[in-house]
């Protein structure tokens, strides 16, 4: 494993003492927006070796006897069926585990609000499963004018319109599926109950990216940039944080662009309790420390690039399934230009287009669609495979790059040839598969049936935990098998995603 270029103890330190020290600041209520993913954060692991993707639920865990968690989600959303890519799940479900993995850590959900609501079954349905779990379901509407109609959302008609959430902790995490979620509204919503209660409370956002006290032109924020691509986020000095304090911090411009609004917002909810409100700019109301774990700039830098180049890969996919705008993948062309990089400066790229281009030579005069693999380990190496009569491409290269940790030689077959015939056999002639040949997850099961008696097969599968966190390019358009087997695994996949038959429907 490459050494790790963060360090999260110190992170959770400084992370911790700065949710604290906000906390005491606005008397003992706190509403904090949770921005980006709460759990399983591979987009900052990527970016920051070393950085464990789970380590915001070990924050969270250390603070428990202090917080309840508050989970927003926007209702369209739910019922166009938006996909959370790192999951491959929609986010009804997306949400459910969630919640979940909360749980899991000891950390209960107190309510699910779903925003902007409009009835649709999507919506109905999940909120009819919270409430069968015991979770208070609140359904909070669009409010006309919103944001830049201060007088009417900081009134009964507005904020006052949606329903109150009871909380009790002292810090209420205010998190959601994914972006645009409605998490700042249902903040500011609350501060506006609380003080027609007479309610002492604040607000402060918690995100990651971009991390404030680097440079705009640091790869880690040019990365965020790139990740964000879909939104058009652009990273950029904080003008009113400069101009506040002389100090350079920056900011996305989304939060610098509302940062006028939202201050009014909170302005006129304290008018009336005459709390003074201590935001002079967008990065105020941040407690980011994430900059404090880095103990390896050079290593993140590198990272950093790699995860742009990944990225153009990611857009330039769902492009061609409908599901981003070209303008996602012109402006991540425009970030590697930025970084001096090109999508063949991805490690794994041009091997894998090799490995296509040999198999089709091979197979001259033959129909069919030639895929290539490639994956790179952690020591540098990088094997490739292609696709043929046994093997999906991703499986070809995955058993390379097994045998190759296991130092087992070449000739060596991890899975006995009767075991692949039958495997393949049932595939073609019992559960009508138009693509017998094995892919990675099939692979996976035909290992552990045959390590029992199989010394090789055993050997490889006690490679497999040094797999995550590696890389591999594919060619072609993944199918499930392969995809969902390469995310278990925990290896980062990239895709020239070139469609491996003339049908609209992937099998």
């Amino acid at each position: 494993m490459p050494p790790d270029a963060f360090d999260n103890e110190r992170y959770l330190a400084e992370q911790t003492a700065a949710i604290l020290e906000r906390v005491e600041q606005f008397e003992g209520k706190l509403y904090l927006e949770f921005g980006g993913k709460l759990t399983f954060d591979f987009h900052a692991a990527r970016v920051l070796p070393g950085y464990d993707p789970n380590v915001k639920m070990r924050l969270l865990q250390g603070l428990r006897d202090q917080i309840e968690v508050v989970f927003c989600v926007y209702a369209d959303d739910l019922e166009r069926g938006r996909i959370r890519g790192d999951f491959g799940m929609t986010y009804d479900l997306a949400t459910l585990r969630a919640i979940d993995d909360l749980r899991d850590w000891g950390i209960a959900t107190s309510a699910l609000v779903l925003t902007r609501h409009r009835e649709g079954p999507v919506s109905e349905r999940l909120a009819r499963q919270m409430q069968s779990k015991g979770i208070a379901v609140y359904l909070h509407s669009e409010i006309p004018g919103y944001p830049n109609d201060v007088e009417f959302v900081v009134s009964e008609a507005g904020y006052g319109q949606n329903p109150y959430i009871e909380t009790q902790a002292p810090i209420v995490v205010v998190t959601g599926t994914g972006p645009g979620s409605g998490k700042m509204s249902t903040c500011l919503c609350q501060l506006y109950h609380d003080h027609r209660r007479g309610v002492n409370s604040g607000y402060a956002k918690f995100e990651t990216f971009p991390i404030w006290n680097l440079p705009v032109e640091h790869p880690v924020n040019v990365a965020y940039e790139a990740a964000t691509a879909d939104l058009g986020d652009i990273v950029m000095v904080d003008s009113f944080h400069l101009e506040a304090y002389g100090e350079t911090a920056v900011n996305y411009n989304r939060d610098i662009e509302n940062f006028p609004i939202l201050k009014a917002i909170i302005d006129r909810i304290a008018a009336d309790t005459g709390q003074r409100v201590p935001y002079q700019s967008p990065t105020d109301m941040g407690v980011n420390r994430a900059g404090a774990g880095i103990i390896d700039d050079a290593a993140v830098r590198a990272a950093s690039t790699q995860e742009v180049i990944r990225r153009y890969f990611r857009h330039s996919r769902e492009v061609s399934q409908g599901l981003c705008h070209p303008q996602a993948v012109r402006r991540t062309e425009a970030l590697m230009a930025r970084l001096g990089v090109s999508p063949t400066d991805r490690p794994v790229v041009t091997p894998a287009r090799e490995a296509a281009v040999d198999a089709e030579e091979r197979q001259k005069g033959n129909d069919g669609f030639y895929c290539g693999a490639a994956l790179q380990l952690h020591d540098g190496t990088v094997v490739a495979g292609s696709n043929s009569m046994l093997f999906h491409s991703a499986s070809a290269a995955l058993i390379k790059g097994i045998k190759h940790l296991a130092g087992i030689p070449a000739h060596i077959h991890l899975l006995p040839a009767d075991v692949i015939g039958d495997l393949t056999e049932l595939k073609a002639n019992y559960l009508g598969s138009t693509s017998p040949s094995l892919n990675v997850q099939e692979v996976l099961i035909a290992l552990g049936i045959t390590a029992a008696s199989n010394p090789a097969a055993r050997a490889g599968i006690e490679m497999l935990p040094h797999l995550r966190g590696t890389q591999m390019h594919l060619t072609h358009e993944p199918g499930t098998g392969d995809e969902t087997g390469l995310r278990k695994l925990g290896i980062s996949m990239t895709t020239d995603a070139r469609p491996t038959s003339t049908g609209y429907f992937l099998r």
